[in-house]
C-alpha cells in the first residue's frame, strides 16, 4: 500500500489572512483555490511512497532536519507570484519576505537525504511559497496577471518550530492532508 507524501511547514494561524489574499482573485474564472485551512509551504514532494519505507523515511528526515542547523525562526509571508510564468500560469502563490534562507536550508538537507533514498530529485529551483490557487483554464488570466503585477499583500508572520511529514489523499473536492510525523526544530 502506498501513501502520497510531502514534507511541509504548515501556515497554522495564518489561514484567515491567506483566505483574504485569495479574495483578491475571487473574480478570476478558471482558478481552483487551495483550502486555507490546509495552507502550507512544501519543502519536498515525495509522491507515492510504499508504507514499508515510512519508518526509514522518518529516520532520514529527522537526520536531515537536525543536520540542517536551523533553529526555530520567524517566516514572514507576503507578495504574489506564479509558476511557471505570467504568460503561462499554472499556479498562483504567496511568497516569503523573511525566513527564506532557513526554509532553503531545510529544503536542501531534506532533498539530499531523500534523493539518496531514491526519491526523485526536484526538477526546478526551490522557491519558498504557499499555493493560493491552481489555474484550470485561462479565463481569468488577465485579472491574475494584473493582481500579481500590482498587489503586494501581507499574509503575516509565523513562528516556525517544526517540519511535518504529511499525507495527501486526493478526493472529489480536492486533496485532504493529515500529519504523519512532526519534526521539531
Amino acid at each position: 500500500m502506498c501513501k502520497r507524501l510531502f514534507v511541509s511547514v504548515d501556515l497554522d494561524g495564518l489561514n484567515e489572512a491567506f483566505a483574504d489574499v485569495q479574495d483578491l482573485f475571487a473574480d478570476a474564472s478558471g482558478l481552483s483555490f487551495t483550502d486555507p485551512e490546509q495552507a502550507h509551504l512544501t519543502l519536498k514532494f515525495l509522491g507515492d511512497t510504499d508504507e514499508d519505507r515510512i519508518p526509514n523515511l522518518v529516520d532520514e528526515l529527522e537526520t536531515a532536519i537536525d543536520g540542517a542547523g536551523v533553529d526555530p525562526f520567524e517566516a514572514e509571508f507576503g507578495g504574489l507570484g506564479v509558476f511557471p510564468s505570467l504568460d503561462y500560469i499554472s499556479v498562483v502563490w504567496v511568497g516569503t519576505r523573511e525566513g527564506g534562507d532557513e526554509l532553503a536550508a531545510l529544503h536542501e538537507a531534506i532533498e539530499d537525504r531523500t534523493t539518496a533514498m531514491g526519491f526523485d530529485p526536484e526538477d526546478h529551483e526551490f522557491t519558498p511559497h504557499a499555493t493560493l490557487a491552481r489555474m484550470e483554464h485561462a479565463g481569468g488570466k488577465e485579472l491574475v496577471q494584473d493582481r500579481v503585477r500590482t498587489d503586494d499583500p501581507d499574509v503575516g508572520t509565523l513562528d516556525v518550530t517544526e517540519v511535518r511529514l504529511k499525507e495527501s489523499v486526493l478526493g472529489p473536492d480536492g486533496p485532504t492532508y493529515s500529519t504523519v510525523e512532526r519534526f521539531p526544530l
